[in-house]
């Protein structure tokens, strides 16, 4: 009676330990979230963000001079000689702002670039064309789509594929496990094709981010969840359980805050702005810019970058069909050892078998024997001829009879 409840609480312990331990990973993914976004949203501030002043004159040079130094590190000041070169390095991106000093002060700048940048550069020439007394006149050389506005829907866009992507590693990974790896390869292809369409259609015709290059957007963003999932998938194999977690970390939490889509680089810490350069995520961000808003200018290292993701995910992949491999080769070879083990053990019983039946035999064979002999005891007549006689009867199978007395002759 005292085992029921005792059990019951072992049982309760044990639940109890599971559900703890699982624990552990939303809350190393709140602690991972947070570090990553507060650390690079929270404060954003420029350093080395590039700027132009347009002149080739003292008063130019001494202008981009004033605000390096006032910068402290800030901005990054150099002079051009006129307005069409200051036009070209915003639409190059090598440049997000453009100063026209005079009467009549204007700013250049490409929103399309980097909304946030170009309103911090907006806020570094308002101070200095009022500090002349001028109104400031602003003129963006590179204006997003009028459905977005704030120039941010592409990095909307680039969460959206990422779930997408890295919902359907869980999908494929974990309920998807059993399946052979070519199969959950061939999932993994039609899994990002779908993914990259919805991608389109919130671009286009839904949402309206962009006004065309749809069909590059779409090559672009197939590309980039095809090689989450690439690389999802094939971890799953060696992570099990912590994949959520370790894709997590890889396509959100460094991912979309290196983007660029909300803070570019020059407004982040140097970590952030560090994988900016070769993360995926930047690199699919910075494509549909380059595609969709600067006539292609640099769109080869962006397509690029999502190219090596694309291979690293096909090694990934490989990797885990090697080690899957191992494991059968290994699991088949512990099976066919037991089976060896359970065939001498079954050799054994069946000799132990073989050896009882012998003895039962034996046993019946010698009762059979006794109940035979006992049958043919001395008769009370022979009795009484071995006592008129005073000799003793000889009787068959060693049995003798002497003084009224039946005994058993020991040989």
């Amino acid at each position: 009676m005292s085992s029921g409840p005792s059990a019951a609480a072992g049982s309760t312990a044990a639940a109890l330990r599971h559900v703890l331990s699982h624990l552990v990973t939303p809350l190393l993914m709140c602690i991972g979230m947070g570090l990553a976004y507060l650390g690079a949203f929270h404060a954003p501030e420029p350093h080395d963000l590039r700027v132009d002043v347009v002149g080739s004159g003292p008063r130019a040079q001494v202008l981009a001079q004033t605000l390096q130094d006032k910068g402290d590190g800030a901005l990054s000041v150099r002079t051009v000689p006129d307005r069409a070169t200051a036009v070209n390095h915003l639409r190059t991106q090598a440049s997000y702002g453009a100063y026209l000093p005079g009467k009549h002060p204007e700013l250049l700048v490409a929103s399309a670039s980097s909304d946030t940048s170009a309103t911090v550069v907006e806020k570094v020439f308002t101070k200095v064309a009022a500090a002349e007394g001028d109104p400031l006149k602003v003129t963006d050389t590179a204006p997003t789509a009028d459905g977005d506005p704030t120039g941010q829907g592409i990095f909307f866009l680039l969460v959206a594929v990422s779930i997408g992507s890295y919902a359907s590693v869980a999908v494929i990974g974990g309920a998807g496990a059993v399946l052979a790896l070519r199969i959950r390869a061939a999932l993994t292809v039609a899994a990002s094709l779908a993914v990259s369409v919805i991608g389109v259609i919130f671009a286009g015709p839904l949402f309206g981010l962009v006004d065309h290059g749809l069909g590059g957007l779409w090559a672009m963003a197939w590309l980039y969840s095809l090689g989450i999932l690439l690389i999802g998938v094939g971890l799953h194999t060696f992570l099990k359980r912590w994949t959520t977690l370790g894709v997590m970390v890889l396509f959100v939490m460094l991912n979309f805050t290196s983007s660029g889509g909300i803070f570019r680089p020059e407004l982040q810490p140097g970590f952030f702005g560090a994988l900016h350069s070769f993360w995926n995520g930047a690199g699919f961000v910075e494509g549909v810019r380059s595609h969709v808003y600067f006539g292609g200018h640099a769109l080869g290292r962006h397509v690029l970058v999502l190219a090596l993701w694309f291979v690293v995910g096909l090694a990934v992949m490989g990797a885990a069909g090697l080690a899957e491999a191992k494991r059968r080769r290994a699991a088949v070879e512990t099976a066919q050892a037991g089976a060896v083990v359970g065939s001498a053990e079954a050799g054994g019983a069946q000799g132990r078998g073989r050896h009882v039946k012998a003895e039962a035999r034996t046993e019946r064979t010698t009762r059979k024997s006794w109940r035979k002999n006992w049958k043919r005891r001395p008769s009370a007549s022979d009795q009484d001829r071995m006592f008129s006689t005073g000799r003793e009867a000889s009787f068959p199978q060693g049995q003798t009879a002497f003084g009224g007395r039946r005994y058993l002759r020991r040989n």
